[in-house]
């Protein structure tokens, strides 16, 4: 699968808002967005858990192109922690419980909007890749942090 680009972003923040989502961008897709030099595979959306917003989902991802089968539906109907989704046009992460955040409102409190985007804050991001403490991410960390650091100096962060 190709790396995460501008494009899919797009079609997510378009449908979705089509749909009534709430939902943030995460991790490296959610950085990307912010700025941050690098490329990632998939997108992660940090997803409310509730039953409107899970039917929302479903019919964005439908619309998107994405085959969402009835146990897939099921599962982000009902806010599973983590829903893979590698049937559609692009590879898509739902995390309904990333590490590190407590609850979708306190994110969703602090986010950023970028051109639209609902993006987590940096230190939303940084903090759920700390409480991963996966080796890819530990490895991503000293940059994120680095460029938490340009955010401040550029006043956006």
């Amino acid at each position: 699968m190709a790396a995460f680009d501008y494009r899919q972003a797009e079609e997510i923040r378009d449908a979705f808002a089509r749909h009534g989502c709430r939902y943030l961008f995460i991790g490296k897709s959610g950085a990307i967005l912010l700025g941050f030099p690098d490329t990632t595979q998939d997108a992660d959306l940090f997803v409310e858990k509730s039953p409107r917003n899970g039917e929302s989902l479903v019919a964005a991802l439908r619309e998107i192109g994405f085959a969402i089968d009835a146990e897939q539906g099921m599962q982000i109907r009902s806010g599973k922690d983590f829903v893979q989704l590698k049937n559609g046009p692009f590879d898509l992460d739902l995390v309904f419980a990333p590490d590190g955040i407590e609850r979708f409102e306190d994110a969703w409190s602090r986010r950023v909007v970028v051109e639209g985007f609902p993006v987590c804050h940096i230190d939303d991001i940084i903090a759920s890749k700390v409480a991963t403490n996966r080796q890819k991410d530990r490895e991503s960390l000293p940059r994120l942090q680095s460029f938490r650091l340009y955010l401040r100096r550029q006043g956006r962060g």
